[in-house]
């Protein structure tokens, strides 16, 4: 081997993380199950019904009935990779939403968030970013060295919730793939194990009933929390 070319770090002690088993991941305001149809599927369906634009950057939906949403959901149940969850806020006590990891690599340490389609009524609510704040921590804790986020370009609130998050912006894929026969360009958001104990703090002081007044508005915002913490941010939400 020729010594004068550079070489990545060698992983010293680093061992493949096990693949998510679907075990509940369970907070102070979210509850993320297996995503299970004749438990979830009624509910979601009903949370999910009567706005259309929920569907728009989709591979799949919108559902013109709740037999055929619960035939999709327990298809999705079926598989391993994505591996699909049923959000529950638990203020609310009502399910509300779905996520999954996918594209699940632990050869690379690498695992993603995605298919992720939330209910007007669990958008913008503490129980949806401590949903993303699970999926992250156990990603991380299992060992994962990589955390993804994937979404169509065009897909301004979903850039906006990565960078939120924490995550980095990485670029984009142009088109990257067909989706409902129309072209898809793909931005890329990540973040790594090293900056996940900062985003962890940052999470549990968001997260922390002192940050929220008596009326649950939030005193810090989040994004000013991570923002530190982002190697790169999203050139289209900052005006780049």
């Amino acid at each position: 081997m020729d010594q004068s070319r550079p070489l990545g770090p060698k992983l010293v002690d680093w061992r493949p993380p096990p693949a998510p088993d679907g075990t509940p991941l369970v907070g102070r305001y979210a509850r993320l199950d297996q995503l299970d149809a004749d438990r979830h599927a009624g509910d979601l369906h009903r949370a999910m019904s009567g706005d259309a634009s929920l569907w728009d950057y989709m591979p799949y939906g919108p559902f013109s009935s709740a037999s055929q949403y619960h035939r999709w959901a327990r298809e999705a149940a079926a598989g391993t990779d994505p591996l699909f969850y049923a959000i529950t806020d638990l203020d609310a006590g009502q399910v509300g939403g779905v996520a999954s990891y996918l594209r699940i690599k632990p050869d690379a340490g690498s695992i993603e968030a995605g298919h992720i389609n939330l209910a007007p009524a669990l958008q913008r609510t503490r129980a949806a970013t401590e949903a993303f704040y699970l999926m992250m921590d156990w990603a991380f804790g299992a060992g994962y060295r990589r955390f993804e986020w994937k979404c169509d370009a065009l897909n301004m609130p979903s850039r906006r919730a990565a960078q939120r998050l924490g995550l980095s912006y990485e670029g984009t894929f142009r088109q990257a793939t067909v989706v409902k026969g129309r072209n898809r360009d793909t931005a890329w958001f990540a973040t790594i194990d090293t900056e996940w104990p900062a985003l962890k703090e940052a999470f549990g002081f968001w997260l922390g009933p002192a940050n929220f007044d008596a009326e649950g508005r939030q005193r810090e915002r989040l994004g000013a929390l991570t923002r530190l913490v982002r190697v790169t941010s999203d050139p289209v939400q900052n005006g780049g």
